[in-house]
């Protein structure tokens, strides 16, 4: 049963008329839903719990589950953390953002061309483009690094966000051109007897049919670049140009090399903030983008 199938259950149950009862079945797909919302919430509740901890109650073993007590001074320290937490966002923001332009500016025409055009070997092309898929990133990052190295483009955020992009291109590519495939062909043929150019027909009617598939390409690039770990610490080596999941390996370190373990779930609550934000106001997009375009 598919993850749609169980949310219009939940809401039969919940919207079922008061005179009529719900079948069983009903009530037994609200109590999975139930279930699996309090399996994936409950670790990021316990860390937050753990973020509001004394160092005495974080450390305590066995293990307190419930604070004894409230404190915020994990998140001060996490704010007042070396160059500052918003130095590390607006350095992750920017990546972030350098990331989805990047992803959108190539993906769109590509996987318009690769969706529309009768161009010889193109479906070789696209397994060309998707072979990178296969290859695990960390392959990669030392011959980019050297040559990042002889351009100028290490401890750069400009370098940081190619690399991303490097990374998030082909499936950004894949999920365009199966999004364009799904437009019907009458709406090109109608362009095209009113005089449009390729690259009018990509503009102005095309990307406004896709939104949901850019705005998928958008979501995707914007919280993988943002949770990025390994390229960031090859590439960055000045403190002011970390990012923030830097932040979370260098905040963890306590008294005598030992994890501060409340430092570090504040770190992380701080960085699921926006990730969750950015998912909650694009997820009706998302969920008819990811549907279009990676599903035919």
């Amino acid at each position: 049963m598919t993850a749609a199938a169980l949310a219009t259950e939940a809401e039969a149950v919940v919207s079922a008329p008061h005179g009529r009862r719900a079948s069983p079945i009903a009530y037994l797909v609200a109590a999975v839903c139930i279930a699996v919302i309090a399996i994936m919430g409950a670790p990021m509740a316990l860390s937050f719990l753990a973020s509001i901890k004394t160092p005495a109650d974080a450390s305590a073993a066995p293990p307190r589950y419930l604070p004894q007590a409230l404190s915020f001074g994990n998140y001060d320290k996490v704010i007042h953390y070396e160059a500052g937490l918003a130095t590390y966002l607006a350095n992750s923001a920017f990546v972030a953002f350098l990331t989805i332009a990047a992803c959108i500016v190539l993906a769109a025409p590509a996987g318009y061309g690769l969706a529309r055009f009768a161009i010889r070997g193109k479906e070789i092309a696209f397994l060309v483009l998707l072979a990178p898929i296969m290859i695990p990133y960390q392959a990669i990052l030392t011959p980019l690094y050297l040559d990042f190295a002889k351009v100028g483009l290490v401890n750069s955020h400009v370098g940081l966000a190619i690399v991303h992009t490097i990374l998030q291109l082909p499936f950004s590519i894949y999920l365009m051109r199966n999004s364009f495939e799904a437009i019907p062909r009458e709406i090109e043929e109608a362009a095209m007897i009113d005089g449009c150019s390729a690259w009018r027909r990509l503009l102005h009617v095309f990307l406004p049919l896709a939104v949901p598939a850019i705005v998928t390409v958008a979501l995707f690039a914007f919280i993988n670049s943002w949770n990025e770990f390994l390229a960031a610490l090859i590439f960055m080596s000045r403190e002011a140009s970390f990012t923030v999941p830097i932040l979370l390996v260098s905040v963890r370190i306590g008294r005598h090399g030992a994890v501060d373990w409340g430092a570090l779930q504040a770190s992380v609550i701080i960085s699921i903030i926006p990730c969750l934000a950015v998912y909650l106001a694009l997820q009706r997009y998302y969920i008819s983008g990811l549907i279009s375009g990676a599903v035919k």
